[in-house]
């Protein structure tokens, strides 16, 4: 199945890095309106896929990310309407010159090829990916979970025939329906067709796709966010930071896991922080300093430092100054979002120049790390590795580059 699947989108990718810009933005303007001329087969699906997830007990975040709602296709519609409104970078020249011969050498973007995602749970996932692929000139091979399989073959369904209409091959968009494990380990494996594999899911899958695949990966990482509060922190934009990077939506990557507090404003801010947070339904795990200032705070372990809630829990830790704070951050996050919240720019700088990590913030929350809000329209993935991108993935992160030479029968 995978070596049939392969080579309809091997073939459907050259057609679509021949494809021009303008019809493969007529493309995604039509996928946008397949998706919302079936919103009501898309929330039947989705009903019928969180109906089974319920009965399997899956947790809180996850019916969270499988929920389709009459906004959230809208969302999708309007993801792939502001990716058709971008620069198309394919066949963009990023350098030029001419060599000591007189060959002109041009740097141009090309399409990868094939891309083929894997994804948890996240419905949207199926037309950002294939709208950002489709858009980049590539095919893309999508292979959800069983959660989500009818939404995801109703989405599908819906962009594939939208390809038809304006001429582009219908294979550059297809859905594996084999949810199985030895169907995605088959996935991770097709060297012979797959590009640039992108999974997105928790640890189980990235782990599975670190250890199995052989296909080049970006891997779309665990988000264990943090905030840190500084001494010469605003603490009324601290305060809604926090709230908002914990609470607007808890299940997902940029939401903040851990806070840590400079001790100088820690009798203050954690009470205050721990008053709103709560009152929001969140659980507290706190240190032994947090702890004596709001008593109801459960004891932190070290594997809380260390865990992506996905939830409404939060860790919190009083810390005595900025560099122990970075370094809890280097012994814990994973290279996400991390932010301070600070009216210092030495210390912001300080906390910027220190961190190694995709996203850094300064008195803004973590939950901006989005491709929508990056203005990329949507993304494909969040990049927590350094090579060959990092952060959230746009247009321009499924392209490489490829020297074309010109010349007038130089030799060497």
């Amino acid at each position: 199945m995978i070596d049939q699947v392969g080579r309809s989108a091997r073939t459907a990718s050259h057609e679509l890095r021949q494809s021009s810009g303008a019809t493969r933005r007529q493309a995604l303007l039509e996928m946008a309106d397949a998706v919302v001329a079936s919103e009501s087969a898309l929330l039947e699906a989705n009903a019928v896929d969180m109906d089974q997830a319920i009965v399997e007990g899956i947790s809180g975040a996850l019916i969270d990310r499988l929920r389709l709602t009459e906004a959230r296709i809208s969302g999708m519609a309007t993801g792939l309407r502001t990716v058709a409104a971008l620069p198309d970078p394919v066949g963009r020249e990023t350098g030029g010159w001419v060599l000591y011969n007189g060959v002109r050498l041009h740097r141009v973007r090309v399409p990868l090829g094939v891309i083929a995602v894997i994804y948890e749970a996240r419905p949207n996932v199926t037309a950002d990916a294939a709208g950002l692929c489709i858009a980049s000139g590539n095919a893309v091979i999508l292979r959800g979970s069983s959660y989500a399989l009818r939404s995801n073959i109703a989405i599908s369904s819906a962009l594939r025939e939208a390809l038809t209409r304006v001429g582009l091959p219908v294979d550059g968009i297809q859905l594996l329906e084999d949810t199985s494990r030895e169907g995605a380990k088959a996935l991770m494996q097709a060297t012979e067709w797959v590009d640039l594999l992108v999974p997105r899911g928790g640890p189980g899958l990235i782990e599975a796709v670190r250890s199995e695949a052989t296909v080049p990966t970006v891997i779309d990482g665990a988000g264990n966010c943090h905030v840190y509060v500084d001494s010469a922190a605003n603490l009324d934009k601290a305060l809604s930071i926090v709230v908002n990077a914990k609470v607007q939506r808890p299940g997902v990557c940029n939401a903040v896991e851990t806070l840590l507090v400079h001790e100088a404003v820690a009798d203050q801010f954690v009470v205050d922080a721990a008053k709103a947070l709560i009152a929001e339904g969140v659980e507290l795990r706190g240190d032994a300093r947090s702890r004596e200032l709001v008593p109801d705070m459960v004891p932190a372990t070290e594997s809380d430092w260390a865990t992506e809630f996905l939830d409404l829990v939060i860790a919190v830790r009083v810390v005595p100054d900025i560099e122990t704070a970075i370094e809890h951050i280097r012994s814990f996050g994973t290279g996400h979002t991390e932010a301070i919240v600070t009216e210092d720019r030495r210390a912001a700088d300080r906390f910027v120049a220190s961190l190694d990590t995709a996203v850094v913030a300064v008195n803004v929350s973590t939950r901006f790390t989005d491709g929508e809000e990056f203005g990329f329209g949507s993304e494909i993935g969040n990049s927590t590795q350094k090579l060959h991108v990092r952060g959230p993935m746009g247009l321009e992160s499924l392209t490489s580059e490829r020297y074309v030479l010109y010349g007038d029968g130089q030799v060497r």
